[in-house]
């Protein structure tokens, strides 16, 4: 019962938190530290993720099988013009760099980067890059007038949330921004790049540690319960962002960031709880 139990928080803690550029993986390996449980691991973060991913296929179904039906037409009709096509194009070289640098620093996201002094750094200096690209950057662009040029600096900026901490959403918002997009088309692009990377690193961290992550029925159970709950807390979420980024600035998540920054660092230095 207490696995289940266990599941359920870490499911709606990653399905809250995924989308909203707070970073999920910062508050999966603080917030069990608060009940005992200590760092669930890079690894069944990684795979409760899918969860989440499966949400944003079916909040995104119609979209994605756009693009996937104009891409295999443009390969038969040799013409790569449609905006669904190079959308198709920009996600999938958009998805190169953090695949590069997840493969090289595997190591270093399954261990070093779990420090939570990593992680409360990491909440504070990337929530002034979101800061500044919310706040002095022109958001005039929809998706449509995206190049690949764009594809590849935002992918860029995906890279950067294998720094635990810096949040995934927060990141590719941050260099959608960058490029001049809308809020609501930003949000979006964001959500769809996501997708590629995410399944690949929940599909080989499930591959490359099952021995770990199915020892057992009740570590088998406890994947299943918190990334079924993950998929449905996070397909609330998805809505929400889009609905609140298209009136309003991400001010209130860069103080949130920040707060929960220095709280980390307090409850570090007072021993509340150890790294």
């Amino acid at each position: 019962m207490e696995e289940i139990v266990k599941a359920i928080i870490l499911g709606i803690v990653q399905g809250l938190t995924e989308f909203l550029p707070i970073s999920s993986t910062a508050h999966l390996r603080i917030i069990p530290s608060f009940f005992g449980w200590g760092d669930i691991g890079a690894s069944y973060t990684a795979v409760i993720q899918v969860g989440t991913m499966i949400a944003i296929i079916i909040y995104f179904w119609k979209d994605l099988t756009k693009m996937t039906i104009s891409f295999l037409k443009s390969i038969a009709t040799r013409d790569f013009k449609s905006n669904e096509t190079k959308l198709f194009i920009m996600i999938s070289i958009g998805t190169i760099p953090i695949v590069i640098f997840g493969f090289l620093l595997k190591d270093f996201i399954r261990h070093e980067f779990r420090s939570m002094y990593v992680m409360a750094g990491s909440l504070i200096f990337f929530s002034i890059i979101l800061y500044i690209a919310d706040r002095f950057t022109k958001k005039i662009l929809t998706i449509d007038k995206l190049t690949l040029k764009d594809g590849i600096f935002v992918g860029f900026f995906q890279a950067l949330a294998l720094i635990p901490g810096a949040s995934r959403s927060g990141s590719t918002i941050s260099g959608s921004f960058f490029r001049h997009m809308t809020r609501e088309d930003a949000a979006r692009f964001s959500f769809l790049l996501s997708i590629p990377a995410v399944l690949l690193s929940g599909i080989y961290e499930l591959f490359s540690q099952r021995a770990t992550l199915l020892s057992g029925e009740s570590a088998i159970l406890s994947l299943i319960i918190a990334t079924i709950v993950s998929g449905i807390v996070g397909y609330w979420s998805i809505w929400f962002l889009l609905s609140f980024i298209k009136k309003h600035s991400l001010f209130v998540f860069v103080i949130y960031r920040i707060a929960f920054g220095a709280l980390i660092i307090i409850l570090l230095s007072t021993k509340i709880i150890s790294n």
